[in-house]
């Protein structure tokens, strides 16, 4: 693709996207693709935005961490030289305007965004985007392995990036756009790594302001933003709010304007509750019930098998959201691109469990514990559903709940036997997604499971360096069904994103992603 042709492109959308937050469709139920607020008039400047969170976040550094707290918060601060289109199918430039790339589709070269300053009033410079790349790539945990196609990157001209891949490959504009790729000022302006991410600096609508942990953590508008007029809050504040019926409470009382994440159970009275929007917004949202293979009898396939095929994933769909998901087939999300809706994901059959299981080392069944965030009243409907659907296997459950933060840790160190995890999608494209969760040396051991399988690790980078749809769909179609087969996640179900805002909030929008582009946001009077 040409400059000239992504430029345009750039203009267009970015135009489209200040038009959609703008405009939003207001949808109080349903699946929605707009957002807060339609017909609220112009925007107005002003206004401290309070966002009650299930967790705290647990860093602001980007290329190391996991949980999507910290990532949708820091997405305000950080931004890239790509940015996923309202689709969440896409990429658009954004602190770039547009690239060439070579005949070999090996060498990139991007012109950056004029006029581009960090939140200290200092211009971003092709010198910052080098470091900042680099530091990722070097990074011992994280996300270096999305970068692992990029040989070196090159800063000509202060407006000018150069990145030259090893070998040419698919996903680079989306691995841009990836938060950790997001752009800090070269050598950490001066500091430590360490000491950068206690008040960080970034391109983005929001500056670091305060961070008081467990608690809340404070932006506030960035002076210097590069879009005009933008944004039109004063501060946004995350609150730490890890109960369900306190946020719901809180949403109600005024104290907070959004909740992320109300409870299924919910959702149906929040819809007619005056002075609340109740969205549910297109989703990459996958829940799964995760095995840790280090620990026994987890290594054992027939025993993963019996647990996935117990599960009945109608019966979570109905009792957990209400109605408001589909059970899952797939490692991969509907709305991801090379999605497979054949790949043959267990469902539920107690016969063929109990079959698995008298082929397993655990004929006769076995004790074991469910690791949870305490305070989620969704995922204590679960724990408790699976619990009572493997009794019959001779499997008995214990419920571990523990502060959500900690079991975030837990999970990342593999301190579990079993826990109820999910994912979103980052970047418009299944490589983060697949290697993530099948490479076990990745960064994420395998979604923190230590699953390892080599046809599948083969066929996901394979994928990635090839070029061809039709070849690429194949691959990750193998992928996709060998992963099923050796159950290690069960794949529970899909869902929407649910959220619920005070009415005087107009321009919120949550891309399929989970990305919010909190700069188009903004509080009625």
């Amino acid at each position: 693709m040409t400059y000239r042709t992504h430029a345009l492109k750039a203009l267009t959308a970015i135009g489209a996207l200040v038009l959609m937050a703008g405009c939003g469709s207001g949808s109080t139920g349903g699946t929605s693709t707009g957002g807060t607020g339609g017909n609220a008039g112009a925007p107005v400047h002003g206004g401290n935005l309070v966002f009650a969170a299930v967790q705290d976040a647990q860093s602001m550094n980007a290329t190391t961490v996991f949980d999507n707290n910290s990532i949708w918060i820091f997405e305000q601060i950080f931004q890239p030289l790509y940015t996923v289109t309202n689709d969440g199918k896409g990429e658009m430039p954004w602190l770039a305007t547009g690239y060439k790339v070579s005949a070999n589709k090996k060498v990139y070269t991007f012109t950056l965004r004029p006029g581009v300053k960090f939140s200290n009033g200092k211009p971003m410079t092709s010198a910052d985007v080098k470091f900042s790349i680099d530091q990722n790539r070097k990074a011992t945990k994280g996300w270096a392995y999305l970068d692992t196609a990029i040989k070196s990157v090159q800063d000509p001209t202060p407006g000018t990036v150069v990145i030259n891949l090893k070998y040419p490959w698919a996903p680079i504009l989306a691995d841009l756009s990836l938060f950790a790729n997001g752009i800090v000022p070269n050598n950490y302006g001066g500091q430590t790594e360490a000491q950068f991410y206690t008040h960080p600096i970034g391109t983005g609508p929001f500056k670091w302001d305060s961070w008081h942990k467990g608690s809340a953590l404070k932006l506030v508008r960035n002076p210097f933003y590069w879009q005009a007029g933008k944004p039109y809050l004063s501060s946004i504040t995350w609150a730490d709010v890890p109960n369900d019926n306190t946020r719901e409470l809180e949403l109600k009382g005024g104290q907070a304007q959004i909740d992320q994440t109300p409870a299924w159970s919910t959702v149906a009275s929040l819809k007619s509750t005056p002075k609340v929007q109740m969205d549910l917004f297109n989703s990459t949202q996958t829940n799964y019930l995760a095995f840790n293979e280090l620990r026994k009898p987890f290594q054992d396939v027939h025993v993963r098998k019996a647990i996935s095929l117990a599960i009945d994933r109608k019966a979570l769909v109905k009792a957990v959201l209400f109605g408001n998901g589909k059970p899952a087939n797939s490692l991969f999300p509907p709305q991801v691109p090379f999605y497979d809706p054949s790949t043959p994901g267990y469902q539920f059959n107690l016969a063929q469990a109990k079959q698995q299981m008298a082929q397993s080392s655990v004929p006769h069944g076995f004790s074991t514990t469910m690791l949870i965030g305490a305070g989620n009243s969704d995922y204590l409907t679960i724990a408790t559903i699976v619990q009572a659907e493997l009794k019959p296997l001779g499997i008995k459950v214990n419920i571990q709940q523990l502060d959500p933060n900690t079991a975030n840790a837990d999970e990342q160190s593999l301190k579990y036997d079993m826990t109820l995890t999910l994912w979103t999608m980052d970047i418009p494209d299944p490589d983060e997604l697949a290697t993530f969760a099948v490479d076990p040396a990745s960064g994420a051991r395998s979604f923190f499971t230590a699953y390892n399988d080599p046809l599948v690790v083969k066929d996901t980078h394979a994928a990635e360096k090839t070029l061809n749809t039709t070849t690429r769909q194949q691959l990750y179609n193998v992928v996709q069904t060998k992963a099923a087969q050796d159950a290690f996640m069960a794949f529970l179900y899909y869902s929407p994103y649910p959220y619920a805002a005070t009415t005087n909030v107009h321009g919120f929008y949550v891309t399929p992603l989970g990305n919010m582009h909190m700069e188009n946001v903004w509080l009625s009077k």
